[in-house]
């Protein structure tokens, strides 16, 4: 099992907090060892520091999203094989809206 935190900052390294972050797990070693009333998917928020602790979830493979206000939507699959593991995430500012009525 592994004990899992997230960090997230903007481009000036300053927290993001209530960044919606959802974790699934994708495959693992322990999954099957664990019976089939395991959890595969967490939802939860950032705090104030930008931090977002997930209870201990199964070494192996899982998709991580986050989801803020005013930044692009950040999603990525990482390797999960410690027992404890901090992620550390920076969002980008949103990309320019192009139209194809522009002059």
């Amino acid at each position: 099992m592994t004990k899992l935190t997230l960090q997230v900052t903007n481009e000036s390294d300053r927290p993001v907090d209530r960044a919606s972050v959802i974790i699934r797990f994708i495959q693992g070693r322990d999954y099957l060892k664990l019976g089939k009333h395991i959890r595969t998917t967490y939802e939860l928020r950032t705090n104030q520091e930008g931090e977002a602790s997930i209870p201990p979830i199964p070494r192996g493979k899982i998709l991580v999203q986050i989801i803020a206000k005013g930044y692009q939507t950040f999603g990525q699959a990482y390797d999960v094989d410690q027992e404890e593991k901090t992620i550390e995430i920076k969002l980008n500012p949103p990309q320019k809206q192009y139209s194809a009525h522009e002059p």
